[in-house]
């Protein structure tokens, strides 16, 4: 049985980093599509929104001599490579699928709409949102939460490398405390680091929750989708 029929999944690009320290790992990328796929076929209607962390990070443009806003969009451009990346992996395991962009990208990928979103979704395709907000000074947690609500997602889902939201670093804390659910109000005056404000703001407003899981694991997607408690969810 469903938890949930409609979820966005967050991942970062730095997730698909291949060990030269930047580009695309081909085997990082197969694994997530076949976690896709699983979900796919339970008849889950599935959102991706990849950061592009593993190419460019505009957040860092300042230092390598960039203007801020010329180095968001080359971060925003990395998404939509990370997109079609995804898009073509998925067509691979014949999982249908669209690229739809926060900015004009024609032929890589429409241009976002919810029309398009919902045409996406009756034909049974997965949607991959790539180009973030299609503004400068957004994160892509802010395009997901974003995304997330106006196609109005039961969850956002946003996989990590460890396995749900601790009070400190888990992976340089061995005495970290995992919390199994906690709420918005919570997590902000603990002052623990899930998304950035404006994505975690919206979310809260919307009453959308968010799961944090380790992506890594390749049977957690599926778990959560069908109501295993995995990772940590936080609520209203």
């Amino acid at each position: 049985m469903l938890q949930y029929k409609k979820i966005l999944l967050k991942f970062s690009g730095e997730s698909l980093q291949a060990s030269d320290g930047f580009s695309i790992d081909p085997d990082k990328l197969m694994k997530y599509a076949y976690q896709v796929k699983e979900v796919v076929e339970l008849g889950v209607k599935v959102s991706v929104v990849i950061g592009g962390g593993n190419i460019y990070r505009g957040l860092n443009s300042k230092t390598k001599g960039f203007d801020r806003i010329k180095g968001d969009y080359m971060g925003m451009m990395a998404t939509v490579i990370n997109a079609v990346a995804l898009q073509s992996a998925l067509e691979t395991i014949n999982i249908k699928s669209r690229v739809l962009t926060g900015f004009s990208m024609e032929p890589v990928g429409q241009a976002y709409s919810q029309r398009r979103v919902q045409k996406a979704f009756e034909n049974n395709e997965v949607v991959i949102f790539g180009g973030g907000t299609g503004n400068p000074f957004f994160t892509t947690d802010t395009a997901a939460a974003l995304r997330a609500v106006e196609i109005g997602a039961d969850v956002l889902l946003k996989g990590t490398r460890v396995d749900g939201v601790y009070d400190s670093d888990p992976e340089k804390n061995p005495n970290a405390v995992k919390f199994d659910e906690i709420t918005f109000t919570d997590a902000y005056a603990k002052g623990l680091k899930i998304m950035d404000l404006t994505a975690f703001t919206m979310c809260k407003e919307n009453n959308l929750p968010i799961i944090v899981f380790n992506v890594g694991d390749e049977t957690s997607l599926k778990k959560i989708v069908t109501g295993n408690k995995i990772g940590t969810i936080i609520k209203n």
